[in-house]
């Protein structure tokens, strides 16, 4: 597994494990989770505590009616989908909701290209490839941006973000990230606001950009 410079913050997790992060960022944490020892020890941990809450909780008298549609679901057969596995840089759960398929690039300029996969009212998700030495246009944010290294690296204001590294930028943080030196960087960045441009150019294409 990837040695973790910028762990997972636990209450991220936490909200991974009981189902309540957004999709956009539920696929960036399971990703993280696939990457990481550590970040898959802790989610289970919250797994099994929220399980044993459950287990011991007081219950709630239920109809006749639902019980037996509950039972009947549970006799139904499962038709489980193929279970993706990792396709060279990009992890099983990446490629699960890519449905298999190779990622479609869309070039960004300076080289950089984004796929999006996911988009809606609630926020988007996409991956990010930018080549070694290229900067990310100065940008900040208008509300919470996850971004998942899942190749390369980049470095910005912050520090230097690694493979399996997870980058938390909110409304405080403007920055320019930078690909460095060696591969290709390739990032899974979950956003659930536009980001805030600084240059009058991105500014004016990040509509039809979607970013």
């Amino acid at each position: 597994m990837t040695a973790i410079a910028h762990p997972t913050p636990d209450a991220l997790l936490a909200a991974y494990a009981t189902g309540s992060l957004p999709q956009h960022y539920a696929l960036v944490m399971a990703t993280q989770v696939s990457l990481s020892d550590d970040a898959r020890a802790t989610y289970e941990a919250h797994q099994a505590v929220g399980g044993s809450l459950m287990a011991n909780g007081r219950g709630e008298a239920v109809s006749d009616g639902l019980k037996q549609n509950v039972l009947a679901l549970l006799d139904a057969p499962v038709h489980e989908k193929p279970r993706q596995v990792r396709k060279g840089p990009l992890p099983g759960p990446v490629m699960e909701a890519l449905n298999g398929a190779e990622p479609r690039w869309s070039p960004l300029g300076m080289g950089i290209r984004q796929c999006i996969i996911g988009a809606d009212r609630h926020g988007s998700v996409r991956l990010l490839s930018i080549p070694p030495g290229q900067a990310v246009p100065d940008h900040g944010h208008n509300g919470m941006e996850l971004t998942l290294v899942l190749q390369g690296s980049f470095s910005d204001e912050t520090g230097r973000y690694g493979v399996g590294d997870l980058e938390i930028a909110d409304a405080d943080l403007e920055h320019t990230p930078i690909a460095d030196p060696g591969e290709t960087c390739i990032c899974l960045a979950a956003t659930d606001a536009p980001l805030r441009f600084s240059a009058l150019l991105p500014r004016l294409l990040q509509r039809v950009f979607r970013i």
